[in-house]
């Protein structure tokens, strides 16, 4: 099988063209092939697929072989790949299970390099998110982990978000806390948590544990949780470029007021290309 290691901002996956393969049981590769030292090594596996509605078909699979619904990183790196070996398009239409997305295609030197995509509106409900709090907005409700409270505030933006402002998120033990918060039983799908700090005027840091795969070093459906949740707060500007730094680089969303959509822009950079007998 044929594929190609891309990144945006750190946020890695492998990503196979089943335009002309075909892989059988992406759960079970995703696994093997996501595994550091004994794999490929990657945050998870996209399958790039026909669509009859969109230029192509992003197909995600996490580290643990589970299956998302989206990610915000992945999709421009999906539009990097039909840009640079399909179709010169301004603009890439990636279909997901969260729905079409349009990538803005920027490029140097004939190719792409990132992208800025429309991710279209957050969702607020609290349990269309989902979640257990009988609310209609999560903003500001408490979590009990290991006996200590959190203010949180959650949203879905394809994929359910759990955002917690903090300190210094480079304090934190994720490794402990994180499964605390993806499994906690007021998340019944699990959840993705991003522990943010406010550094500046629309200025975020952020961690994030991502269900399935653990710490990455980018979220970009979690940048724009974070963003979403630091605007419903009163901590950053609605229609304002925020820039996010995550481990891996720097992100920037803006949640427009004109149609409600989020903005995320960020790099796409493929690392190599091979073959493996998976």
């Amino acid at each position: 099988m044929n594929f190609t290691k891309m990144h945006g901002a750190g946020n890695d996956y492998i990503y196979v063209d089943c335009f002309k393969e075909k892989v059988e049981n992406p759960e079970k590769t995703a696994r093997i092939l996501s595994r550091y030292h004994f794999g490929i090594g990657a945050d998870g596996l996209v399958l790039i697929c026909p669509s009859k509605r969109a230029d192509c078909f992003m197909d995600i699979y996490n580290a643990d072989g589970s299956r998302a619904k989206m990610c915000g990183n992945a999709v421009r790196c999906t539009a990097k790949y039909i840009y640079d070996y399909k179709c010169r398009k301004p603009a890439v239409t990636v279909d997901t299970l969260s729905g079409v997305k349009t990538v803005e295609i920027f490029t140097e030197k004939g190719k792409a390099t990132g992208g800025r995509v429309n991710m279209g509106k957050p969702i607020l409900g609290g349990h269309e998110i989902p979640t257990r709090y009988g609310t209609s907005i999560v903003r500001g409700e408490k979590l009990n982990i290991s006996g200590c409270d959190y203010e949180i505030t959650c949203l879905s933006m394809g994929n359910p978000h759990c955002v917690v402002f903090c300190g210094n998120p480079y304090a934190l033990s994720l490794p402990d806390i994180g499964p605390l918060f993806e499994n906690h039983e007021m998340f019944p799908e699990r959840i993705n948590t991003e522990f943010v700090e406010i550094t500046g005027k629309n200025r975020l840091t952020m961690r994030v544990w991502e269900r399935g795969s653990g710490e990455t070093l980018a979220c970009g459906t979690g940048a724009c949780a974070a963003a979403v949740a630091a605007v419903m707060n009163g901590f950053c500007q609605r229609n304002e470029d925020i820039c996010v730094t995550v481990p891996g680089g720097e992100l920037t969303v803006s949640w427009s007021e004109k149609d409600d959509c989020v903005y995320l822009s960020g790099n796409a950079q493929e690392v190599f290309s091979g073959r493996t007998a998976i």
